[in-house]
């Protein structure tokens, strides 16, 4: 054990590094090095072991409760219509349709139908999330809604394991399943609840005030496992707990200690998890069904893509709906585990099971490459639809402005301001819907990358009064920095930023005036602005 454990870390760093070096995501290097060692050590059969199956989804879980510290009760309430209504929507559809064709064309038997329409219309939380993270775009309309969408997804995992448990038992009444399932649910969320409004922050102010590193970690701990724990003993997926738990604490002040001690650990376990799917290729298999695994997957991402789009469409921008539908074409990880879970009930014939993982695990390879060009992609889409914007703005009369890099909530707040006051502002936005909602409200604006010199010196910065930097790529925001400090005094830089760990790395760059997210409003922008 301690040789294939070694091996494998090895392999990991090897492909991870080769991968890296060609700009791909380091989970297609964890997918690879999973099939190197079940080759290698003959380890197929031990994919099916319970306990590294556990191991493994408690990268999900790490995950989901990290989205949770980001997602608050009140966030939630705002995305009703992102998770209840397009989520709902989704999975309905997607499942009622390949459940159809399955039946009526394919003409398979009404168990198999019915097992392949929900695993085909499962996206992968822990691969999209992951990515959408790791760029900042979780923070975009489309990464809202795509999230909205999973977080859906995942809710709906409950009812569709207990669906498939119902339908391997030959005994039992579905009317008192779903009663046991809505009274376990009650319970659930009654405990969690109870614990985070009276005696969460109170317990980790007791861990505080130790002042060990250690005991606060390994409280973060115990809170997410325990919740994922008390989740899966009443009947429900170990990572719902652990998004519920995430939200609670993000009602308190100590969320960004705790997602910056959680993601060494959430990275690990998600490595373990990648491995394990990667596990599950068998290449001999494969390669004599592959001409039916890539037409089935061709469809299925195709018949998702369109949905999906569809769906979002009815109010979203097209470019929003389309970076949502791409971002969430390929099938997801808990799929794997309703199909194991069917197959081992004979609710699934093995050649459709094994059809179905090969074309699981070739759309989770494919879904950081389509992530990585999310917008190259749609620009392909879009570009011919509409017209290159023009910049009218003169920059030669600009002086003692404001320029605002990004103009999302924030920046049209920080934008209100300034119009209130009679100050001159003018926005830069490379997002071409924004661009034209901004000329359509009669706002100076330039189209444009801000992290472009010839585009900054277009807005006359050196002449500016103060930049404002909003944007919610976190990497885009570090680079964008050192540029306008080429320009203009540190000084009279103002940026936002999501955490305070993206706060400590603008800091480095000489940046004084910092804004995390969720801590001001808007309006004390303008004590900065005299």
């Amino acid at each position: 054990m301690l040789t294939i454990i070694v091996i494998t870390l090895l392999l990991a760093l090897i492909i991870n590094i080769l991968v890296k070096k060609i700009h791909l995501p380091t989970i297609i290097g964890y997918i690879l090095t999973g099939t190197a060692i079940a080759y290698g050590f003959d380890l197929h059969d031990a994919v099916s072991n319970h306990d590294l199956k556990e191991i493994a989804e408690f990268g999900v879980v790490f995950l989901m409760f990290t989205i949770g510290l980001e997602f608050s009760i009140a966030h939630l309430k705002r995305m009703r219509n992102e998770v209840f209504v397009a989520g709902t929507l989704q999975i309905i559809i997607t499942s009622s349709i390949v459940y159809l064709i399955a039946y009526y064309l394919l003409e398979l038997d009404p168990n198999s139908s019915f097992i392949i329409a929900l695993v085909l219309s499962l996206s992968s939380t822990a691969i999209v999330l992951k990515i959408l993270n790791e760029s900042g775009e979780i923070n975009r309309r489309h990464g809202q809604r795509s999230l909205g969408i999973l977080i859906m997804q995942d809710i709906a995992v409950i009812p569709i394991l207990l669906i498939i448990g119902f339908m391997s038992s030959k005994t039992g009444n579905i009317s008192t399943v779903l009663m046991e399932m809505a009274f376990s649910a009650i319970i659930l969320l009654s405990i969690l609840w109870i614990f985070g409004k009276y005696l969460l922050e109170p317990f980790l102010t007791q861990i505080i005030k130790t002042n060990s590193d250690e005991l606060f970690v390994g409280s973060i701990l115990f809170l997410a496992i325990g919740a994922s724990y008390i989740a899966h003993y009443l009947g429900f997926s170990y990572s719902l707990g652990a998004f519920i738990a995430g939200m609670l604490i993000a009602e308190t002040k100590y969320k960004y200690q705790a997602e910056a001690d959680l993601i060494p650990f959430r990275d690990l376990l998600l490595g373990i998890f990648f491995i394990t799917v990667g596990m599950q290729i068998d290449i001999l298999f494969l390669t004599s069904q592959i001409s039916l695994i890539l037409l089935l997957l061709i469809g299925v991402m195709t018949l998702k893509f369109i949905i999906i789009f569809s769906i979002v469409k009815f109010n979203e921008s097209k470019r929003v709906s389309l970076k949502t539908a791409l971002s969430l074409l390929q099938i997801g990880e808990f799929s794997l585990a309703i199909l194991e879970l069917a197959r081992s009930n004979d609710l699934i014939a093995y050649p459709y099971s094994q059809v179905l993982i090969a074309t699981i695990v070739l759309s989770m390879i494919a879904t950081p490459i389509i992530l990585k060009h999310l917008t190259q992609l749609t620009d392909m889409f879009i570009k011919n639809e509409e017209s290159e914007p023009e910049n009218d703005i003169n920059s030669d009369e600009i002086r003692d402005h404001t320029i605002i890099l990004g103009f999302g909530e924030f920046g049209r707040n920080v934008a209100k301001v300034l119009k209130d006051r009679g100050e001159f502002y003018l926005a830069i936005e490379n997002n071409l819907n924004t661009f034209h909602a901004i000329q359509r409200m009669g706002e100076p604006a330039l189209f444009g990358n801000a992290i472009k010199k010839e585009v900054l010196k277009k807005a006359n910065i050196q002449h500016a009064k103060y930049v404002i930097i909003a944007i919610d790529n976190s990497t885009k925001l570090y680079h964008v920095t050192q540029v306008v400090q080429q320009f203009i005094d540190s000084s009279k830089i103002i940026v936002k930023v999501h955490s305070v760990h993206e706060k400590n790395i603008i800091a480095e760059l000489g940046v004084t005036n910092i804004m995390v997210e969720n801590e001001i409003m808007s309006e004390q922008v303008s004590g900065l602005i005299r």
